[in-house]
């Protein structure tokens, strides 16, 4: 099976009837009559137009399948209320209760060891082989138990440029969405150390073929819709083998998500979208123009609506802080413990750095929060702090000629310098 693609110039979006060509041709009836087919979706922290999707997958299949039910894939993420899933999938209550009376709506469950299955290990010596020499050790690998009672599953994500494994979409719904704490932990603190500018906007990154690698574990029939969204629909949309599909989006995302700068920006603002709704996913805000910020600059998360470090990890994170991954791995014997997703975390919001002589961090420059997190645990967790009331976005408009930018909504597009300086270099093959 080869890709099935639908893309439109910039500018455009495809129609539905376009969608619903690409799910025709990628889901024939025949190979899904009587089989029991598992939808994997994001959370609502990805633009997506998921209930696009979802439509038309069940007029397609749902029909002929024996079961057509919907995971979200959390990762350590908050889970969903039934009535949040509801809109993810962009059907009503009514609809619900109606014609998707019979799809079963599951919550990844990756913090209870019941839920999930070993499918084996990462040995240590295939570990060195594609993390590049950076790590021997072996990786367990566990994944949603649930994966198991399906014939079939189906994997429905955007591809953005990412901060952990390159390019987020195709396994990484599988790895960390569906996954268990081990691996997910792992690859995480893989990235960190390698630093997000070396990661994001990279393709075949040491993170992402571990994430492959744990992919082909799963041995149920895959499938995946690779989108690339821009403003509420798609400009991309391609289905088919998993690595096929995602590698094929991922080259139009590098097309659509990047923005080339020609300077740095010693003041950035970035709006976090009402979709981050904790520090935990709004430090992408971060990770996305972290390549753009002047060396001894200020980039200011602005989201009033966030009130919460996170609401899955908050207490752990108080106790860790946020620090350069160079401080945490001078300090390993005080860090080790602590999981290593959490590490990955705190490092990419913090963002590069070094350690002086005395073991002190010198971060490369400052992140401040414009947020309802107190200014007290602002402090606690070694981040700045302004009062959010005290700024008006509109000030820091249109003057990036004095080196100060504003993104409105930040966190998807990536943005780089035109000619990056070695900390930011890439790790492609």
């Amino acid at each position: 099976m080869g890709v099935f693609s639908k893309k439109v110039s910039e500018g455009r979006l495809l129609t539905d009837e376009q969608a619903v060509e690409v799910v025709a041709k990628a889901m024939p009836e025949e190979e899904f009559r009587g089989r029991k087919v598992l939808l994997i979706v994001p959370d609502a922290t990805r633009t997506a137009p998921v209930g696009t999707m979802f439509k038309a997958i069940h007029e397609q299949v749902g029909g002929v399948s024996a079961a057509l039910d919907v995971m979200i894939a959390l990762g350590t993420h908050q889970a969903m209320s039934e009535a949040a899933i509801e809109q993810r999938l962009e059907i009503t209550h009514d609809e619900r209760t109606g014609q998707y009376a019979a799809v079963q709506f599951f919550n990844h469950a990756w913090d209870d060891p019941s839920a999930l299955k070993n499918i084996g290990t990462i040995s240590a010596n295939e570990i060195s082989d594609l993390s590049g020499g950076l790590f021997e050790m072996d990786v367990p690998v566990e994944v949603n138990a649930k994966l198991f009672d399906y014939d079939h599953i189906v994997i429905i994500g955007p591809v953005f440029p990412h901060e952990v494994v390159g390019f987020s979409g195709g396994n990484k719904y599988l790895f960390p969405g569906v996954a268990g704490p081990q691996v997910l932990n792992f690859f995480h603190w893989l990235g960190a150390v390698i630093t997000t500018p070396k990661i994001i906007g990279h393709k075949w990154t040491p993170v992402r073929k571990v994430v492959d690698r744990a992919g082909a574990m799963v041995k149920i029939p895959k499938l995946a819709f690779c989108m690339v969204v821009e403003s509420d629909g798609m400009s991309g949309l391609f289905a088919g083998p998993v690595e096929e599909a995602w590698s094929a989006a991922a080259d139009l995302s590098s097309e659509r998500h990047t923005r080339t700068m020609e300077k740095p920006f010693h003041t950035i603002l970035a709006c976090a979208p009402e979709m981050y709704d904790e520090l935990w996913t709004a430090g992408k805000c971060m990770y996305k123009l972290e390549s753009v910020l002047a060396d001894g600059g200020e980039l200011i998360i602005y989201a009033p609506h966030i009130t919460e470090v996170s609401f899955s990890h908050g207490d752990i994170i108080k106790q860790i802080g946020y620090h350069c991954s160079a401080y945490l791995l001078h300090h390993w014997d005080r860090f080790k413990d602590f999981p290593w997703g959490l590490l990955a975390h705190s490092g990419h919001v913090k963002g590069i750095g070094t350690v002086d002589a005395d073991g002190n961090e010198q971060p490369r420059a400052t992140v401040t929060l414009a947020t309802g997190i107190p200014e007290e645990v602002c402090h606690q967790i070694n981040l700045g702090y302004v009062d959010h009331r005290t700024i008006n976005i509109e000030d820091y408009a249109d003057r990036e000629d004095e080196g100060v930018y504003l993104e409105r909504k930040a966190g998807e597009r990536l943005y780089h310098l035109r000619q990056r300086p070695d900390w930011a270099g890439g790790t492609d093959d």
